[in-house]
């Protein structure tokens, strides 16, 4: 891999990074505020924690696509089955 390929891939790690932190931050936030409104309308029925239960999920496969799934292997997993696909495409034509 030369230079320029490893800071274009270190850069765009770092720009899902930042995107990941986000949502995180957005994730709390939104839920701390759905918490107060939860306890002044309602406080018998916790229904925030649908939202919670529900977007932490999503925030978790975020997590894992971005610090999991990272790096070379999944990559290369990729570009596999990327030429599987024009493989087989290749022998329709």
């Amino acid at each position: 891999m030369d230079e320029k390929e490893a800071y274009r891939r270190a850069e765009k790690l770092v720009t899902q990074k930042i995107g990941f932190l986000r949502h995180l931050m957005i994730y709390v936030v939104v839920n701390i505020l759905l918490l107060a409104i939860n306890m002044v309308i309602s406080s018998g029925f916790y229904w925030f924690l649908l939202v919670l239960g529900i977007w932490g999920i999503v925030l978790l496969s975020h997590f894992i696509g971005i610090f999991i799934l990272k790096g070379d292997r999944f990559e290369r997993w990729r570009m596999r089955e990327i030429e599987k696909e024009a493989e087989k495409l290749r022998k329709l034509d």
